[in-house]
């Protein structure tokens, strides 16, 4: 196992650069073409390119795109109990934290007679990605459908590729429908992303897509939110990441199950560890290597782990410093007053304090979404909240009062501006005012 270790103070500063530097996403070239050929096929085409493509792609013939009813009892049917409890528990979670981020109307007078307000509107049709390649994620379809849900979206639409058999997950079935998603299509890639923003006989067109995908889900997710026809994304993204802070308190049992945990996403995450105390690098590392041979998914673990890195940092202060500069999507604080350092942290997509808050939870059920900015985007993007499905207009009233208040401003700064028309627009209102 290949598990780069460091101490940062040794290292040149173009080193340090390099050292976090994420996995080059694949061939944007080849993928933009292919990409592009496939939106080109969707458009003009329509649903005769998405049974064809789902055929070149995913190796099966479908009788029909959406999913039946027939096929949602199914799926629930298929599953046990327990999975079907989970899955609520997760939905009541994520519904609780996502119901508390609703904006109330803003309405201000900003001077007597001067009314200014904002109101919000959900998005009109929205389009939900969930992938299924290495594994079925029913975690994204809840992280996804619950606040467009939430935000009361007219039309939600959800998409997932189907499997050999030409179905989908029924885990991702039952959270989606449950989570309040019924309008589900099976298709993936590129294909889904086209159709949802161009739309097609079948599938309604979208204005916005959200979720997470492949190079060319999110090569897709670009062209589309480039063209005024297509429709808007809701963040850039690139593979899935996770910093970890320790001190000589931490558990390395617990920092080697988090950094394992999101290395196990594919062979391009990445996962790094800043700690200052030698020791808990070393019991780490050894730690690793113990629950490495636990795993299922042990391969794609080893090549995400050799473009991670363990650093030994000279403080705890530098390594929130260095994790400011890599803004991560997920950042762990393994630290006995991960509380009180929490006042430090300006860029990271999800924070978890302590030693009992695993990465794990944020994934899945404790109510935060697990949908975040990746690739160092937390520098200027959020992660995904109910405030991403909706719209919001500002709105303005004024009275002759406000008028008389507020017109003369108007004209002087019209004028500044060279604006004629602006002043003529205040003028004529300010002096029909004065006349009888």
């Amino acid at each position: 196992m290949k598990l780069p270790r460091y101490q940062w103070s040794d290292l040149a500063r173009a080193q340090q650069r390099a050292l976090f530097q994420r996995p080059a996403v694949a061939d944007n070239a080849t993928i933009a073409a292919s990409v592009a050929d496939t939106i080109r096929k969707v458009r003009a085409e329509g649903d005769a390119a998405l049974y064809a493509l789902t055929a070149q792609f995913d190796q099966v013939s479908l009788d029909a795109l959406s999913v039946s009813d027939a096929e949602f009892s199914a799926a629930e049917a298929s599953l046990s109990k327990d999975a079907r409890e989970a899955i609520l528990t997760a939905i009541d979670n994520i519904g609780t934290f996502h119901r508390a981020q609703q904006a109330a109307p803003i309405r201000v007078e900003t001077m007597p007679g001067v009314v200014c307000e904002r109101i919000s509107q959900p998005l009109d049709a929205v389009g939900l990605y969930v992938p299924a390649g290495l594994a079925p994620l029913p975690s994204a379809a809840m992280m996804l459908s619950v606040p467009a849900a939430i935000a009361a979206c007219p039309i939600r639409v959800l998409c997932s590729p189907p499997d050999s058999q030409g179905q989908i997950d029924p885990a991702i079935l039952f959270a989606a429908r449950n989570a309040g998603v019924s309008t589900v299509f099976k298709l993936g890639g590129a294909q889904a992303i086209a159709a949802m923003a161009y739309g097609t006989a079948s599938i309604p067109k979208v204005v916005k897509v959200f979720g997470p995908g492949n190079a060319y889900v999110t090569e897709a997710k670009s062209q589309v939110a480039s063209d005024p026809m297509g429709a808007a994304q809701d963040m850039p993204a690139g593979p899935s990441e996770v910093l970890v802070i320790a001190d000589a308190a931490a558990n390395p049992q617990y920092v080697a199950s988090d950094l394992l945990s999101q290395a196990e996403h594919g062979p391009d995450s990445q996962v790094i560890l800043l700690c200052d105390d030698a020791q808990l690098i070393d019991a780490v590392l050894a730690s690793i290597r113990d629950q490495l041979a636990l795993l299922s998914r042990a391969d794609t673990v080893r090549a995400s782990l050799a473009h991670s890195a363990l650093i030994q940092v000279d403080s705890i202060g530098q390594a929130i410093q260095l994790s400011n500069e890599y803004a991560p999507e997920h950042l762990i604080l393994n630290l006995v007053d991960a509380r009180e350092r929490l006042h430090d942290i300006r860029n990271a997509g999800s924070v978890f304090i302590g030693q009992l808050t695993p990465e794990s939870l944020g994934d899945y059920c404790s109510g935060t979404n697990h949908v975040l900015p990746t690739y160092g985007y937390a520098r200027n993007y959020s992660g995904l909240g109910v405030d991403q499905f909706m719209r919001y207009m500002t709105v303005q009233e004024v009275n002759p009062e406000g008028l008389r208040q507020v017109g003369p401003v108007a004209e002087t700064l019209a004028a500044l501006e060279g604006l004629d028309a602006h002043k003529l627009a205040v003028s004529l209102r300010l002096a029909d005012l004065e006349t009888p």
